[in-house]
């Protein structure tokens, strides 16, 4: 898979994803990474890409034709079929909010281009003619886009076949199924007096997947109980679910 970021500032971006999961993905060429400079493609001597908003305003305003000159060279490079375009996602707080089906859609892309903004934001008009999506990692503002874009790179990057040294990882996580991670332990058994949940020391794998699986749905419930709402649950895993909540209260009363 081919990420292409447009940004001010390609070194931030490259040597935060040139670390760890993505560093090595790359190395092992199951990713490739490339940061474009924005600032290449200005057409003054000063390579400056900003001018004042039309209308008045606070602050500067990135300018259209050099973004459009870095997406075009860029597109030019790409092997996609006669007449198709590569999407393009713009991070904008106005955009719609990253989750982890947005990640798994944009992972069966094989060209994938992320523009950064900076300053009071983009003209108009490049974003109307080269952005296919919008979205947003949070309803707060940023400095910048690259952050946001090293976060969707990271997201992304996980669901891409060997990326993951065990891919079983990337399918029982949270935000599976709209439910939260169980609880995991590791050694040693008992640390500072808590001790890990006899069930899973007991070898017996079915008991184990169904505590997990109960343990999800009570943390989801108790954490996110906005994405228990899309869950699929099975009546007798909502009673269950009903009988542990009252457990929790009564014990938290007593």
């Amino acid at each position: 898979m081919n990420f292409h970021i447009l940004t001010l500032f390609p070194e931030m971006v490259m040597d935060g994803l040139g670390t760890s999961i993505t560093g090595r993905a790359m190395e092992k060429e199951l990713l490739s990474i490339k940061a474009i400079n924005i600032r290449d493609y200005a057409f003054n001597k000063h390579n400056s890409v900003d001018d004042y908003p039309y209308g008045g305003g606070a602050g500067m305003l990135m300018q259209a034709e050099p973004i459009y000159q870095a997406y075009e060279a860029l597109r030019s490079k790409m092997d996609l079929p006669e007449g198709k375009k590569p999407r393009v996602i713009y991070l904008s707080p106005q955009g719609s909010t990253f989750t982890q089906a947005m990640a798994e859609d944009f992972a069966k892309e094989s060209e994938l281009v992320l523009l950064c903004g900076h300053y009071e934001g983009i003209d108009e008009r490049v974003l109307e003619e080269i952005v296919t999506d919008y979205v947003s990692i949070g309803d707060y503002v940023l400095t910048g886009g690259e952050l946001p874009a090293m976060v969707m790179v990271d997201a992304i990057s996980r669901l891409v076949p060997g990326v993951l040294h065990n891919d079983v990882s990337a399918e029982f996580e949270s935000f599976q199924d709209h439910l939260l991670e169980y609880p995991q332990y590791s050694r040693p058994e008992e640390w500072h007096g808590k001790k890990v949940p006899p069930i899973l020391l007991s070898g017996h794998h079915a008991n184990v997947e169904k505590w997990r699986r109960e343990q999800s749905i009570l943390r989801t419930a108790l954490r996110r109980p906005d994405l228990l709402e899309k869950a699929e649950l099975s009546d007798k895993e909502l009673e269950n679910l009903r009988k542990q909540l009252e457990n929790l209260q009564n014990s938290l009363q007593e």
